[in-house]
């Protein structure tokens, strides 16, 4: 049993992307690298907004339990969209995390490797595209 679902609807790359209950509700644009006007959002900033967003939040949960400060991190991803040789497209992802000077750097590790376990985006792309993380 889900503890959330969330439910969006869209028809493609142009047009909008509606939650069911309406609080998001984006216009969406073919990228001008595609040969689109880029005059709205994509689903690959989407995917970038929502995994580092579920990243950063995952990482407060972790910091909490390990009762390390960790509430000025900060998490950016960077979504790739490449072909994948087979006519196809592919994902990969740099998750760029930013912790407080004062932690160590065996800390801020530990601390990256444990989140990385814990956020359900890290779990589901896990085994499916290449996820790189790098602590600055």
């Amino acid at each position: 049993m889900s503890l959330y679902t969330a439910i969006a609807t869209a028809a493609g790359r142009d047009g909008r992307a509606v939650s069911s209950d309406g609080k998001l509700d984006v216009t969406l644009a073919l990228q001008k690298e595609f040969g689109g006007d880029g005059d709205g959002t994509n689903p690959e900033q989407l995917f970038a907004a929502g995994y580092a967003a579920c990243f950063a939040s995952a990482l407060q949960l972790v910091a909490g339990k390990k009762k390390v400060d960790a509430s000025e991190a900060s998490v950016t991803a960077e979504v790739g969209l490449h072909p994948n040789g087979a006519g196809g497209f592919q994902l990969d992802v740099t998750l760029r995390v930013e912790l407080p000077d004062a932690l160590s750097a065996e800390t801020k590790h530990e601390l990256v490797e444990a989140t990385h376990l814990v956020c359900p985006y890290s779990n589901a792309t896990r085994g499916n595209i290449p996820v790189s993380l790098v602590i600055e």
